[in-house]
């Protein structure tokens, strides 16, 4: 390796061990909802650079760095074990799984806008594809003809779309076939959320068809969520969506799909 080659590959780590420290430190403010002055004067820096270290484009002292992670009830080495992610688990399409109310297509937007990406709705594009809504589908057509379709624009979508975030169905994990090519090919997030949060969340949208005319739906929803529970947990990534605000989620979203812990897999307790 030459001289040059050398000097640009020293920066282009340098860069990306500075960006993973940056959404290292936002992803443990904001999980402990703290705003950026609060942090800034707990660590006595200031609230400019504090952002600039967010970015990752401000480099920092080992000795600074030791202040902000107190303030933030850690340590400068475990917020530099945080690593870069390498270029291949940057590209890949992040998919967020869940049942309906999870937050998929609220936070979807969010990550997509932070990740530098497009977002989409794989039931969307669905129906484009069919030329038809959802239920006119399973009207017409049924399950299995969806299932076909729904298979057939996932393995083009990832065939044409290196980098995106991706809302799926929420009985997309049980589709087999479907799920596996989905898993072999985008990074997975399960957005997991408590019963009840996906019944609020659902009603909050103006959709009670769900709940219509059913004194059990509660039940059903509980269920449905204990069954599909261990389809979802074979993701790469789980973020609980119940215990975070909508910012907190967002970045805890994206610290996990931009950094290796060691592991592929990041859990939430």
């Amino acid at each position: 390796m030459n001289y040059t080659a050398a000097t640009d590959d020293r920066s282009t780590k340098r860069t990306e061990l500075l960006h993973a420290l940056g959404t290292a430190v936002r992803a443990r403010r904001t999980g402990l909802g703290l705003t950026l002055r609060t942090l800034a004067l707990r660590a006595d820096v200031s609230e400019r650079f504090l952002a600039q270290l967010e970015t990752g484009s401000g480099n920092i002292s080992v000795a600074r760095l030791e202040d902000v992670a107190i303030a933030l009830g850690t340590s400068a080495a475990e917020l530099l074990a945080v690593r870069p992610a390498s270029a291949a688990t940057l590209r890949k399409v992040v998919a967020l799984l869940g049942l309906r109310g999870a937050g998929k297509s609220t936070l979807g937007p969010e990550v997509a806008r932070h990740l530098g990406v497009p977002f989409f709705e794989l039931d969307a594009l669905v129906a484009r594809e069919a030329g038809m809504p959802l239920a006119t589908i399973f009207e017409m057509h049924g399950e299995a003809w969806f299932r076909r379709l729904e298979y057939d624009v996932l393995r083009a979508f990832l065939e044409t779309h290196p980098a995106a975030v991706l809302a799926t169905g929420g009985s997309l994990v049980t589709a087999p076939e479907t799920y596996a090519l989905l898993r072999k090919r985008a990074t997975t997030v399960w957005l997991r959320a408590k019963p009840q949060d996906h019944w609020d969340r659902v009603l909050r949208q103006g959709d009670a068809r769900p709940m219509r005319n059913r004194a059990n739906a509660m039940s059903e929803l509980k269920a449905l969520l204990r069954t599909r529970r261990p389809l979802y947990a074979l993701s790469d990534h789980v973020v609980d969506t119940s215990s975070a605000t909508f910012e907190e989620a967002a970045m805890r979203i994206v610290a996990s799909v931009t950094a290796v812990r060691g592991t592929k897999r990041s859990r939430e307790r």
